[in-house]
């Protein structure tokens, strides 16, 4: 497993309708299986918009993806005659993706989005061919999509058109049981009706920032968990590294009034409530006059990157309202070319969340390597190690930890500043949103590795810090940790066994369930 995802359940069916879909219900669908059905509001505005193409079809004024080539080619006037095999043909030219298939949850977040924007009316597709979507949807079948494919621009034209060509009868996919077989035969098991595209709607089925705003959403999803893990972990870094709690007190983030900063003091406040090794030296022999930037300002990093992750999801909010399509069918009944294809939008986001993982990451990193330092880590053995000479401790965790925040650097670059013009210049600006999608996936997926080695860092501090005991918190976390991974303290043993186990807790967030369960809901 790559990538953070919920336990499996079946999710109860989602309603496609002329208005938005929610974040929760492309995560139902995405990773939950959520059968889908279209409303019958949005059929009947489905049915409208393409009595509007109809009309158009067999006017003589040439009309963009009615009766035109595409793209450089679009000059070209269609005749009648060979119009359904212009919308074959453009699925099955466009449908050029390279490499590995992309994860199962991205393909279908990627057809529910499409078949959203189908519902809206603004497309022209015929009723049958967004209930085809429906319908592949709810039966589980999967097409196979590539990893290399789409610049963004217009829309992820690849990764769009293997979903299409699948819908057509063609193409490979993955059925429900995760047996890969031809596309037609797998349409055949579940008795759909494989479709016969007609004018117009090859482009409706491609011309989509789907792909790379589905990969926001869930990104947005893993990442709203993660940094109450970052804030848990940090917590309990404080705590074992005889950090202080007066930091994060409520009144002094409220000099600077950034509400994730706030948030996030808030948890580690929570988390450290109650805890005997704070308070064992909470004393005036104490001699700390302020604690490392790792731990003192955790708040303002991960409370910035709350911050960045809500501005993320105020710009797929208004993602999922919108109807991409090039052209468009008007509410007063125009076809008319526009520009909304372009990712740029959804690209900047993408790349602005990869920045904030990586600096989690680093920061949470930072603490890790303080508690192995004995120089630093207020008396602990070195590298927390059993017998230190004999034990080499968690070391080379903190080396895992570091090779993959120095990825992460790596794949914060942005990939949205990055543009190669395409179809004969016709395409000369493009967003890389597809690309910075996928970096992103990866770095979530490490920032949640590096999360779970602090965590197992942390748990081994604070147990080691016998008799004095950590806070309710933090000894509930512990539990949770140790039921994955067994006893932290004590000789070597595979480090890399202890750390695959931990990260479970990540997948499944039972480390957020256990802390909660003392706290109260976390935010």
């Amino acid at each position: 497993m790559t990538f953070i995802e919920e336990p499996e359940m079946r999710a109860a069916p989602v309603t496609v309708g002329v208005g938005p879909l929610s974040f929760e219900d492309v995560i139902a669908v995405a990773r939950h299986d959520a059968r889908v059905a279209l409303s019958p509001e949005a059929e009947a505005e489905i049915t409208r918009s393409r009595e509007v193409v109809e009309a158009l079809a067999d006017d003589e004024k040439p009309h963009y993806g009615v009766s035109t080539g595409f793209g450089a080619l679009a000059t070209r006037h269609i005749p009648v005659d060979r119009r359904a095999q212009l919308q074959r043909s453009l699925i099955r030219s466009h449908a050029a993706g390279a490499g590995p298939a992309v994860e199962r949850e991205v393909v279908r977040a990627l057809m529910l989005l499409r078949l959203s924007t189908l519902a809206t009316g603004r497309t022209g597709v015929r009723l049958e061919t967004a209930r085809a979507y429906a319908a592949v949807l709810s039966s589980g079948i999967t097409p196979l999509v590539h990893e290399y494919g789409s610049l963004g621009c217009s829309g992820d034209l690849a990764p769009l058109a293997h979903c299409a060509l699948v819908v057509m009868g063609e193409g490979t996919v993955v059925d429900a049981s995760g047996q890969m077989m031809d596309a037609r035969f797998a349409l055949e098991q579940e008795g759909i009706e494989p479709v016969q595209l007609r004018e117009k709607e090859g482009l409706a089925l491609i011309n989509g920032t789907d792909g790379m705003l589905g990969m926001l959403v869930l990104a947005i999803e893993d990442l709203r968990s993660l940094l109450k893990l970052a804030d848990v972990a940090a917590a309990m870094s404080v705590e074992g590294l005889l950090g202080t709690d007066d930091v994060f007190a409520a009144d002094l983030h409220e000099l600077r009034p950034h509400r994730g900063q706030a948030l996030s003091a808030a948890n580690i406040r929570a988390v450290m409530a109650d805890s005997p090794i704070r308070e064992s030296h909470r004393t005036d022999d104490c001699t700390r006059v302020q604690d490392a930037y790792s731990l003192r300002c955790a708040p303002q990093v991960h409370g910035g990157a709350r911050d960045t992750i809500e501005h993320a999801a105020r710009v797929a909010e208004a993602e999922l309202a919108s109807a991409i399509d090039n052209p468009v069918v008007t509410k007063d009944g125009r076809v008319e070319s526009n520009g909304n294809f372009h990712g740029a939008p959804v690209a900047y986001v993408l790349d602005f969340l990869a920045i904030v993982a990586a600096d989690v990451a680093s920061m949470s990193e930072r603490r890790t390597d303080r508690f192995l330092d004995k120089a630093r880590n207020q008396g602990l053995p070195a590298f927390l190690a059993h017998d230190p000479g004999v034990d080499s401790g968690l070391m080379i965790a903190q080396y895992t930890q570091a090779a993959m925040v120095s990825e992460l650097k790596r794949l914060a670059a942005p990939a949205s500043v990055d543009s190669i013009p395409s179809s004969a210049m016709q395409e000369d600006h493009v967003s890389m949103g597809w690309s910075a999608a996928r970096k992103l996936r990866k770095s979530v997926d490490a920032l949640g590795r590096v999360l779970a080695i602090e965590l197992v860092t942390a748990a081994r501090g604070l147990q080691l810090r016998s008799p004095l005991e950590p806070g309710p918190a933090s000894q509930a976390v512990i539990r949770a940790l140790e039921d994955l991974v067994g006893d932290t303290t004590g000789p070597d043993r595979v480090v890399a066994d202890t750390l695959g186990a931990a990260y479970l807790g990540v997948l499944d967030r039972s480390y957020i369930g256990a802390a909660e369960s003392v706290t109260g809901p976390l935010r």
